[in-house]
């Protein structure tokens, strides 16, 4: 029996950076018809339900009917440990992450990180999530065990190092390597499960560890491959004491087979004006972390330069160098950094970063992130007035932009009135 969803829908028809809000599509009375685990139609109410009479009714009012948001780069084994005081970044690796990752040996310790990340993911609105696990196969297991069980299109990766981090977190070029490929063999294309190759950073990985997955990724190219990049001022003036021979931080990675199209590369705020030409040339993934960003203390993402010179973006928590699991906080964060820039985000922009935006970084935009039929249901339901102080100002719009604004800046888990995965609801209405 198909499913019959009423509200306000939202889609995209192209990138609002390049084509202006007009890429986005509002039908104040709108409807999404979903069977079989996907979209099937979008279109008027009134138009939907006299053509399916028989579909089950799921009434939403004047909620948002959005696609699920997606988180393109996060740290699952960093619940734990987020909202930790006062670190940047090498001094938080080494104060809470790498403590914390040590645990994740333990299958049970994992497993319940993992759903215990999830189930919070889901409940902001979030359907999809490319996480780094730790350096132990447990913690992949953990992942993709907990995404199955919820029906989740979930990316991950054994996060690989063998220098520069404790004994506990340190494996080999080889075992990293062999490791890397026998996950990516088990989980990889299974369910909606996709593997990551997943090196840390160039600073944890030596020379050998990072031509070893590039090998890897060389033999297995429609994998994504993950790390971080040109993060904190510190961080690349430690990768230039590390990699001498090295043009600049980019050029690491590349000089080991790791840059190319199904390359994600996190933060990626310092960029030389020669890094940015690489990266625009081969088409890798950019990913802004703009909670972890401030919250760490790294800069600023320069969002409004790199889209108008053609970059890839994606949008994401960060957790838990980022400071909320909720992808509206994680919007309202890009929206207060592009002021801080010179530049304010219009609103389309700042929801097709989280759902459209994040899908093509993912190389999965002709999957999810859209309303579309064919597309993947996976779904998120928006009260756009879940507050006091948001409906009120809701209530003073002229126009549906003025509406959305304030959820996306004031919003939080109240406003997600139903999460939808693999076209079946995940929490209970709250309408």
């Amino acid at each position: 029996m198909p499913d019959l969803l009423l509200g306000q829908t939202l889609t995209f028809t192209d990138d609002p950076f390049l084509s202006g809000p007009d890429a986005a599509q509002h039908e104040r009375n709108g409807a999404v018809l979903i069977d079989g685990g996907r979209i099937q139609a979008v279109g008027p109410a009134e138009v939907l339900r006299a053509q399916h009479p028989q579909a089950t009714i799921h009434d939403y009012g004047s909620a948002l009917i959005s696609p699920g948001f997606i988180d393109a780069h996060a740290h699952y084994p960093q619940t734990g440990i987020i909202a930790s005081w006062g670190k940047r970044l090498i001094d938080w690796l080494d104060t809470y992450t790498f403590p914390e990752e040590s645990r994740f040996g333990d299958p049970a310790y994992a497993a319940t990180a993992a759903e215990t990340c999830l189930d919070l993911m889901l409940a902001q609105g979030t359907t999809t999530v490319c996480s780094f696990c730790t350096i132990h196969p447990e913690s992949v297991d953990a992942l993709f065990a907990a995404a199955q069980a919820r029906g989740m299109r979930v990316l991950g990766g054994k996060t690989c190092m063998d220098r520069n981090a404790p004994d506990t977190l340190r494996d080999t070029a080889q075992a990293a390597y062999d490791q890397s490929k026998t996950l990516l063999n088990r989980w990889h294309g299974v369910d909606r499960l996709s593997y990551v190759i997943t090196p840390r950073f160039a600073p944890t990985s030596t020379p050998d560890q990072l031509a070893a997955l590039g090998a890897l990724w060389a033999e297995h190219p429609s994998a994504l491959m993950q790390t971080h990049l040109s993060e904190q001022h510190e961080e690349i003036a430690w990768v230039g004491d590390l990699f001498p021979q090295a043009r600049d931080y980019l050029d690491v990675y590349e000089s080991f087979g790791l840059l190319g199209r199904n390359a994600l590369f996190g933060h990626a705020i310092h960029l030389t004006a020669r890094e940015r030409a690489r990266l625009r040339e081969v088409g890798a993934a950019l990913v802004h972390c703009p909670t972890s960003n401030a919250f760490i203390g790294s800069g600023l993402f320069d969002m409004a330069g790199l889209k108008a010179e053609g970059q890839r973006v994606g949008l994401a928590t960060d957790i838990g160098g980022g400071s909320s699991f909720s992808m509206l906080r994680t919007m309202a964060a890009a929206y207060e950094i592009g002021q801080l820039g010179g530049t304010a985000l219009h609103p389309a922009q700042l929801w097709w970063l989280a759902t459209a935006g994040s899908a093509q970084a993912l190389g999965l935009g002709d999957t999810i992130g859209t309303l579309r039929p064919g597309f993947e249901a996976d779904l998120a339901i928006i009260n756009l007035a879940s507050t006091p102080a948001i409906a009120q100002r809701a209530a003073r719009a002229e126009s549906f932009w003025e509406a959305l604004f304030p959820t996306l800046m004031m919003g939080d888990d109240r406003a997600i009135t139903a999460t939808w995965v693999a076209g079946k609801p995940t929490r209970p209405s709250l309408l």
